[in-house]
């Protein structure tokens, strides 16, 4: 329990930073949309899609690779050694960092030209490859704050980077980009540029006053095992990363054209395009920064438990991990789909975004879910195993697109994200049910949160039917979604899906203290059974 209320209280400050970020990163989307139109929005989406294949050759796993070395050095009390650990991980960071820069300044003549087929991306394209160094490095410091547990200084450089970005860029955008989509897209760039270097200087900052204060000034003794441990751990993740990013970065490109196949003109395919990737997409997964945020501390928690061999534990875990995370994404789902028209008109009138927002709501429960199993994969080793169900996702959404885009057009991109998304987050799940040997348990985890929110928009529905004025616009929406999630939250706690054990499960969260029944659980053995089985118990879940 002690464990549970610090990943708990850490995840909350994340998720709070994360959802301060993601709002206004959502305004931000529907300032720029508004300001910059969609085929714009559709030539930085196909951008960012590069971009995002660099700057997996940046990272190359490395926030993986500190995050699990420096919890086990620490868990196997060998604090001494987490200096030596972190200026190898600062080599292996700034290596990879550079090279991808250098690669993608060298290839952005050639991608505009050839594969984006705009040249106007090609000035954006060589600024973004600033900004590939200074992430590969902070990939290194927040491993460290995970691993550690201060996930308040990840949190700041994040707030920080977040808000730094949006000025720079509205102040870009508003005196130098005009009308033109080529100014607009550098101004976006290079607001996200100068927001980087910033926030850049202060996760330094916080990295070297927090490794001096909390680790001894002898650097203890420098081994090339931990350099060949480093290596054995992000080796495998970049490798496949690769692979799935690269195939991630094609997809993006083949949809454009296979939309133009199918008879679009190059405007309305950038268009089409940039309505989903650029407005839906970010309104569908705006409530994950909750899933992001536990799921990233999940990762040394599982790895701990993994060196502790404490396998009752981490079937707790994933149990508690899968449990709340389908009551969270179903409930998000059927109110999306239940006010997707309402929040379309708000957010981006005039669009197709309310359509498509209706489209994917259905699949928010499944990318929540697969988010989530991917990080406690990760924690528990299997790393590797999850990078290959991700490469064969990009492969099969490759191959789909392919197909079904050019004979379809946006139906069939549709489609593929659907299938796509079902086959990863099946294997995934599989195999964590294989390691775990978890038990799910379907009724109270799928069944009563799908009833109840079918009830609970059904019932939100009525109410506002009986309320002349409740009026359509923002403050009108906001009050809507907040009458849906009562409901729900009502529904679910009616039903069963939320009980007792749950309940009073979450109210020790919030105890400044622990109970003298949690230091029990504390110290107990997972090989010795208690006699009396405790309220947290899998069997009681």
């Amino acid at each position: 329990m002690k464990q549970a209320k610090q990943i708990f209280r850490d995840a909350l400050l994340l998720t709070g930073a994360a959802l301060l970020m993601r709002t206004v990163g959502v305004w931000f989307q529907i300032a720029i949309s508004n300001r910059a139109g969609a085929e714009a929005m559709g030539l930085f989406s196909l951008m960012t899609g590069v971009y995002g294949f660099a700057l997996t050759i940046a990272t190359s796993g490395i926030h993986l690779g500190v995050t699990r070395m420096v919890t086990e050095t620490v868990s196997r009390g060998r604090a001494e050694r987490v200096p030596g650990l972190l200026r190898r991980a600062i080599s292996f960071a700034l290596f990879f960092g550079c090279l991808a820069a250098v690669l993608l300044v060298s290839s952005a003549g050639a991608i505009s030209r050839y594969w984006i087929k705009d040249t106007r991306v090609l000035l954006s394209l060589r600024l973004f490859a600033i900004t590939l160094p200074l992430l590969s490095l902070s990939s290194v410091f927040g491993g460290y704050f995970t691993a550690v547990r201060r996930s308040a200084k990840n949190a700041v450089g994040l707030v920080c980077e977040q808000g730094l970005r949006i000025g720079f860029c509205m102040y870009l955008l508003a005196f130098f980009a005009g009308s033109n989509t080529e100014k607009i897209l550098i101004a976006l760039v290079l607001g996200g540029v100068l927001a980087e270097i910033l926030s850049f200087l202060l996760e330094l900052v916080l990295y070297l006053t927090d490794r001096r204060k909390h680790f001894p000034k002898k650097q203890g003794v420098r081994s090339a095992a931990e350099g060949r441990e480093l290596i054995r751990i992000t080796l495998p993740v970049a490798l496949t990363t690769y692979a799935r990013s690269g195939l991630i970065t094609l997809e993006h490109i083949l949809i454009p054209e296979g939309l133009r196949n199918s008879g679009a003109t190059h405007t309305a395919a950038l268009a089409a395009y940039g309505s989903i990737q650029g407005m839906a997409l970010p309104v569908i997964l705006y409530p994950a920064a909750i899933i992001i945020s536990f799921s990233g501390l999940l990762i040394p928690a599982l790895a701990e438990c993994r060196v502790l061999e404490s396998r009752v534990r981490i079937r707790y875990m994933i149990s508690r991990v899968w449990h709340f995370s389908l009551l969270f994404s179903i409930g998000v789902a059927g109110i999306l789909v239940c006010f997707s028209g309402e929040i379309g008109a708000v957010l981006y009138p005039g669009t197709d975004t309310a359509k498509y927002l209706c489209i994917l709501a259905p699949l928010i429960p499944i990318m929540y879910v697969d988010t989530a199993t991917d990080a406690m994969l990760k924690g528990l080793g299997e790393q590797f195993r999850s990078m290959i169900i991700n490469i064969a996702d990009a492969a099969l959404s490759v191959i789909l697109v392919w197909i079904l885009v050019p004979r379809f057009g946006i139906t069939g991109y549709l489609v593929t994200i659907y299938i796509s998304e079902l086959f990863n987050t099946i294997l995934s799940v599989h195999r964590l049910l294989i390691v775990s040997k978890t038990t799910p348990k379907i009724v109270k985890w799928v069944y009563l949160p799908l009833l109840s929110v079918i009830g609970a928009s059904f019932a939100s529905r009525g109410i506002l039917s009986l309320l002349p004025n409740a009026g359509s616009g923002k403050l009108a929406v906001f009050f809507h979604l907040l009458l849906a999630t009562g409901c729900y939250l009502l529904f679910v706690t009616l039903s069963g899906s939320v009980g007792k054990e749950e309940r009073a499960w979450i109210r020790t969260l919030f105890r400044k203290s622990d109970s003298p029944t949690d230091a029990v659980k504390e110290t107990t053995d997972d090989t010795a059974a208690p006699r009396t089985p405790p309220a947290t118990s899998l069997k009681a879940d």
